[in-house]
């Protein structure tokens, strides 16, 4: 079991260890709400999802692993300190939920269950609570600049003593409110770093406030002392306020960002209408759903579990399930999936699987894998901010000591201006509220990102290989040329194919069958003495409003209907009687609409396109000439598909796969960046870095143009994160940088940063967005 030195978990309250609310957590039948059995561990382990409140940096998610990894029976946990999720594997009969919460809250935190209803009411209670802080602080501050005002616009000795002190005295009741109510936070998360030996993102800015203010009331207290010159209860106010207001703003940026994977995660409704065995319905929790319950299921609300419709005819959204945007019919016998929207009317559905076996269990999954993902340089950008705290609180340190015998005040507000402007939080913000807005844009357009450091990767490469069948083309074949004999036209040689054909499970049977359904010329036949020959074709006799057709027909192989194929690569399907060929049909391979322009938009973007292929030479080429692809291989095996990548990687190139992945595994597994395309992708067992559950082609194309954005904004966030860096802290050091406009230097590059991350959130086409009713319906949420 992984563990960290540094942290030692404090022994347990004598009271009950069940946090506030949560008395529920230590009942096994409501663990599926936020949790899913771990197969990697044994039984009786189980995966839990939290959001982790309080957190402010990389600092505080060490802090909470730390805190969980000491609890007895905690076999891992990760902490994602951008998108402020946890991930906690646990052994039931050691480690009861209770516990290690009680751990989170113990360390300084408050840990909840993704799926709990208080944790959407916290996080609008912290927002009201912030923006109360920040108001006060607001108020107080106008107040104070206005007594301070006299100072700045007179000359020496136009302000009696009198006057002057009292104006000092009332900026000092005045800042009393923005000390004990809008400074908390700074200061909780201060003397909760200082209790574990750490040094947080709260602490320089703590240590700025507490010297303004100590400083301050020293001069209010004694006018003629040390630091009676000049009080700076103005920037105390000012730079608390702004610092409230870009942390408020960055909140609500965040949720514009990695938010938005929230949003998609937390759709399932709390509850859900079942009937019971006499007919009543009654009110249960999502999560005691079990298969073969009947539910009942409204218009704007999503469905909890995959199940059949029963009664009733709806529109559902199924954009997240797989990547098709509009709203699509379904009515009794057909299938529905959990995590859909109902949008059109009530429908009565009988549930066929729940819980942690539907499909958007599996989804949820993944992109919980990714919310909590460090990326490489989001690591780096961690390793530097700890030590750099560390440089800052000495640069601070010795700013004072050298302007300590100018004037000791001064030294002070100089060494509170270091403190202040080069706290890091815009280093620490530069990658992932970057790659998260990105992993949010991505999942609202059908792409689910499992691993956000695959992001990094993807802008990189140069090389996209495809895959064939199930990627570029669909599983379903299409009817191409018919040739027919004299007097027979390719309608009525369509029909009689079809009305053969009708009666057979071969896929060439199934397309021919489904050409004819579409010309609706099948009904015209009628069929008798029908057998099939697996392997070769079937064999019968055909009648049109009861006259036979002469002799027996036969269709399939041009062996099974005694026709010399002239030779072809193509596949061909044969119409034949007792005289000879009737008609013949090709068939060809359906290949995607937007596949042609996907294989496009990869050159205009310089990137080379390869396909390699399982399927004969002659398929392969064809597709390939069909879709303007310069390289292409047929008859390769998976190891043969992993030796091509593997020789482009020696060549110095990178490359990303993009395969069905029912046979690709290893191939997806061993490409610098892979892609798992198409529904019948098993999500859980999939080695890709992205899935693309639709059969939207272009998603590859644009996943690529986003992540180079994604990382062209990394680049500008670390470059101005540098650059404020390189600028303000000569200033501050030289005294050039009163304290108020540090605070605010800080807060804008903070700011500047999440801005920044936040155009990757428009980056895709509009048009291809999820559906307005389905939008409306999740934010609400």
């Amino acid at each position: 079991m992984p563990s960290s030195p540094p942290f030692v978990a404090p022994p347990a309250p004598p009271a009950s260890p069940v946090p506030r609310g949560l008395d529920w957590i230590d009942d096994p039948e409501e663990w599926a709400a936020f949790s899913r059995p771990s197969g990697d561990h044994g039984s009786g382990v189980w995966e839990s999802s939290l959001a982790i409140e309080g957190m402010t940096c990389a600092a505080c998610a060490l802090a909470v692993e730390d805190a969980l990894r000491a609890v007895p029976g905690v076999l891992a946990a990760e902490v994602g300190a951008a998108s402020r999720r946890a991930r906690v594997v646990w052994r039931a009969g050691r480690a009861p939920p209770s516990q290690w919460l009680a751990a989170v809250r113990q360390a300084g935190y408050r840990g909840l269950p993704l799926a709990d209803l208080a944790l959407r009411a916290e996080r609008r209670r912290d927002a009201r609570l912030v923006l109360w802080r920040w108001l006060v602080a607001g108020l107080c501050m106008m107040q104070v600049m206005m007594y301070a005002w006299p100072a700045y616009t007179t000359a020496p000795g136009e302000i009696s003593a009198d006057a002057q002190a009292l104006l000092r005295w009332a900026s000092w009741v005045l800042s009393l409110p923005v000390m004990l109510f809008s400074c908390g936070p700074f200061f909780r998360a201060a003397l909760r770093d200082l209790r574990r030996r750490r040094v947080g993102m709260d602490t320089p800015v703590t240590l700025g406030i507490l010297i303004t203010f100590v400083v301050s009331s020293w001069g209010t207290f004694e006018p003629d002392g040390i630091f009676g010159a000049e009080v700076y209860f103005d920037s105390l106010t000012m730079f608390v306020f702004f610092l409230l207001g870009s942390r408020w703003l960055e909140e609500r940026l965040r949720d514009r960002t990695g938010g938005a994977l929230d949003l998609l995660l937390q759709r399932l409704p709390d509850g859900v209408e079942r009937e019971r065995a006499d007919g009543a319905r009654e009110q249960v929790a999502a999560h005691r759903v079990a298969v073969g319950d009947v539910l009942h299921v409204r218009p704007g609300e999503a469905f909890v579990a995959d199940a059949l419709v029963l009664d009733g005819e709806t529109l559902v959204d199924e954009a997240l399930l797989s990547g098709e945007s509009r709203p699509v019919a379904r009515g009794p016998g057909a299938r529905v999936l959990a995590g859909s929207y109902n949008l059109a009317a009530a429908v009565r559905v009988r549930v066929t699987a729940a819980g942690t076996d539907t499909r958007f269990a599996e989804i949820a999954a993944l992109m919980d894998e990714a919310a909590r993902s460090r990326p490489r340089l989001a690591q780096l950008a961690d390793r530097i901010a700890r030590p750099f705290l560390l440089l800052v609180l000495l640069a601070a340190a010795g700013a004072a000591l050298f302007w300590w015998r100018h004037d000791p005040g001064h030294a002070l507000m100089v060494a509170v201006a270091v403190l202040i402007v080069t706290c890091p939080c815009a280093l620490s913000l530069a990658t992932p509220a970057a790659m998260l807005a990105c992993a949010g844009a991505l999942a609202r357009h059908g792409v689910l990102v499992r691993r956000l450091q695959a992001l990094e990767a993807l802008a990189r490469v140069d090389t996209v290989v495809f895959d064939k069948t199930g990627t570029l083309t669909r599983d379903a074949l299409v009817v191409g040329a018919v040739q027919t004999r004299a007097g027979i036209d390719r309608a009525q040689a369509l029909g009689m194919a079809a009305a053969l054909a009708a009666h057979s499970l071969h896929p060439a049977s199934r397309t021919l069958a489904a050409a004819g359904r579409a010309g609706a010329h099948e009904e015209q036949w009628q069929v008798a003495d029908l057998a099939e020959e697996p392997g070769l074709g079937l064999r019968g006799r055909l009648l049109r409003n009861g006259w036979p057709w002469p002799g027996a027909l036969r269709l399939g192989s041009a062996a099974h209907c005694g026709i010399a194929a002239p030779p072809g690569a193509e596949t061909m399907v044969w119409l034949a009687d007792e005289q000879g060929m009737l008609a013949s049909f090709v068939l060809h391979e359906d290949v995607r609409a937007d596949a042609a322009a996907t294989v496009q938009r990869l050159a205009e973007m310089g990137v080379a396109v390869q396909l390699l292929s399982g399927d004969a030479d002659a398929a392969v080429a064809r597709v390939a000439a069909q879709l303007g692809i310069a390289e292409a291989r047929g008859g390769c095996s998976p190891q043969h598909k992993l030796q091509a990548l593997r020789a482009l990687q020696r060549q110095g190139r990178h490359s990303a796969m993009v395969g069905d992945g029912l046979n690709d595994g290893p191939v997806l597994a061993g490409a610098d960046v892979s892609f798992a395309f198409g529904q019948s992708v098993p999500l859980a067992q999939a080695q890709a870095d992205f899935v693309v559950p639709g059969g939207a082609l272009m998603r590859v194309a644009d996943t690529l143009a986003l992540a180079r954005k994604t990382m062209a904004v990394v680049r500008q966030n670390l470059a101005w994160a540098a650059l404020y860096n390189a600028v303000s802290v000569p200033l501050a050091v030289a005294g050039w940088m009163p304290a108020w406009l540090a605070g605010l230097g800080m807060a804008a590059s903070s700011l500047l940063v999440v801005l920044n991350a936040l155009r990757l959130s428009a980056a895709l086409p509009v048009g291809d967005a999820m559906p307005e009713p389905m939008r409306l319906a999740t934010e609400s949420r």
